[in-house]
């Protein structure tokens, strides 16, 4: 195992992220109701939620931010992400597997595309996870 494999290992206890784009004032941003994700809300949900397996976590170190990953979001406000989401999902692609699990560009990239609608649906809403 390389020695950045290893640092990444220690920092990703979790088998997935849980990305959530809130406003302080009023909580989660709501969306047109959806049913995406690791696990997700029998029916669909509107709260800005979602929760993105650890599988593809690889792709998001390579094509968001080569230290932290999808953790980049946390903490900034959505429309400071776009672009490099947009660049992402570009790079990454959107066809999706027949297995949501499978570590695919297109799986990894299909769960930025929901995350990026979010970003300019909320632009002043902030990204927060785990």
């Amino acid at each position: 195992m390389a020695s950045g494999d290893k640092r990444r290992e220690e920092r990703e206890p979790h088998m997935s992220y849980d990305i959530n784009l809130s406003y302080p004032e009023s909580g989660r941003a709501q969306v047109e109701t959806f049913a995406e994700g690791g696990t997700y809300v029998l029916g669909g949900s509107t709260d800005a939620s979602l929760n993105v397996t650890y599988n593809y976590g690889s792709f998001y170190y390579e094509y968001l931010d080569k230290e932290l990953g999808i953790r980049w979001l946390y903490g900034k406000q959505a429309k400071d992400t776009v672009e490099r989401l947009q660049h992402a999902v570009e790079a990454l692609g959107t066809e999706r597997s027949d297995d949501y699990w499978e570590k695919t560009p297109g799986n990894a990239g299909y769960a930025l595309s929901i995350l990026l609608s979010w970003a300019r649906l909320h632009p002043d809403a902030s990204w927060s996870g785990d």
